[in-house]
C-alpha cells in the first residue's frame, strides 16, 4: 500500500474502513470501566481517544458539505500555490503514529475528564461512518486542487486530499494510543 502521503480516495476510504473494523474488534467488548480507565492522570482513556476523534472530525463534515455543494469560500491563503501543500505534508507527518512528537489537543478539542457512557464505541463507528460517505461524495472532484482551511487552526490551509489523510493518519495515531491504554499494566479486566 502507498505511503499515506500519496495514499489516493480509494485507499484512504479503505483505511477508514479498517480503523472501524479496529474500533469494533479492539474495543465494543470493554465495559464502561475499561473505556474510562487511564494509565496516570497525564493519559487518555480508550473513550477519551474515541470521543476526541469525534469532535475534532466533526468540523471537516461541514466543509466536505460546503464543498461538494460549491458553497465553500476562498480565502488568499487558498491561493498559495506551494503553503498548503507544504503544511498538509508536515501535518500528515507529524500525525502519524510512528512520529514520536507529544502534541497537545487545543481545548476545544480535549476529550471530557468525566466518566464517558459505554456508547461511545457505536457513537464513534457512526461518526466514522458518516465520514466515509462524505469522503464517498467527493470522488470526481480534484481533490489536490480544492483547498481548505483547518477547522483547527485558521491559520493553516491544505488540499482536501490531503484533509482525509490527515483525518486518517490522526485515527490511526489514536486508535493506536487507545490500543496502549490496554494494554497498560493495571488495566482492569472484564
Amino acid at each position: 500500500m502507498a505511503s499515506i502521503t500519496a495514499m489516493p480516495l480509494p485507499d484512504l476510504i479503505a483505511e477508514a474502513h479498517a480503523i472501524s473494523n479496529d474500533v469494533k474488534s479492539s474495543f465494543a467488548a470493554l465495559t464502561p470501566e475499561q473505556l474510562n480507565w487511564k494509565p496516570d492522570e497525564n493519559s487518555w482513556s480508550v473513550a477519551q481517544c474515541l470521543e476526541h476523534l469525534i469532535v475534532i472530525n466533526r468540523p471537516y463534515l461541514d466543509i466536505i458539505d460546503n464543498v461538494t455543494a460549491g458553497r465553500y469560500p476562498k480565502t488568499f491563503l487558498h491561493r498559495l500555490p506551494l503553503l498548503p501543500r507544504i503544511l498538509g505534508k508536515l501535518l500528515i507527518k507529524s500525525l502519524a503514529p510512528e512520529s514520536t512528537r507529544k502534541l497537545k489537543a487545543s481545548a476545544k478539542y480535549t476529550p471530557s475528564t468525566s466518566s464517558i457512557d459505554a456508547g461511545i464505541v457505536q457513537s464513534f463507528l457512526d461518526s466514522q461512518n458518516l465520514l466515509v460517505e462524505k469522503m464517498k461524495s467527493t470522488r470526481g472532484l480534484d481533490l489536490d486542487s480544492i483547498v481548505i482551511t483547518s477547522p483547527v487552526a485558521s491559520v493553516v490551509a491544505y488540499s482536501l486530499l490531503d484533509a482525509f489523510r490527515i483525518i486518517v493518519v490522526h485515527e490511526q495515531r489514536h486508535i493506536a494510543q487507545a490500543g496502549r491504554v490496554t494494554q497498560s499494566a493495571g488495566f482492569p479486566s472484564a
